[in-house]
């Protein structure tokens, strides 16, 4: 089985869901959230976590970068989007598909790295 690594950069809150669910999934999207944003590169998560979470007070002034990994073969059906330049890519998966993902997710989620608060 092949595994695509992934990264998400989330706020303080979703940290403590993710970390209530034993880093082994992801919750559930808000209803003004149609999609769930992971990013192929620990750089992007990065930008996003250090430079956009800690100065926005929804995100508790705090970023943390996420690692994980996923079955290829479930990635496929979603395209890669590009936000920006090439490093900014990530795949744009639907709320309502999001336990579909978490169900694909081999291992736990990592953390990487915090910022802010």
């Amino acid at each position: 089985m092949t595994l695509t690594t992934l990264y998400r950069p989330v706020g303080q809150r979703e940290y403590e869901l993710i970390e209530a669910m034993e880093f082994k999934c992801f919750p559930p999207r808000l209803p003004e959230q149609p999609f769930f944003y992971p990013v192929t590169n620990e750089q992007y998560a990065t930008e996003i976590a250090r430079d956009w979470n800690t100065k926005v007070e929804a995100s508790g002034h705090a970023g943390y970068v996420l690692r994980f990994r996923v079955k290829s073969e479930f990635l496929k059906q979603y395209p890669i989007q590009t936000a920006g330049t090439t490093v900014h890519q990530e795949y744009w998966i639907p709320a309502k598909t999001l336990a579909e993902f978490n169900d694909n997710i081999e291992g736990v989620i990592e953390l990487l790295a915090h910022y802010g608060c």
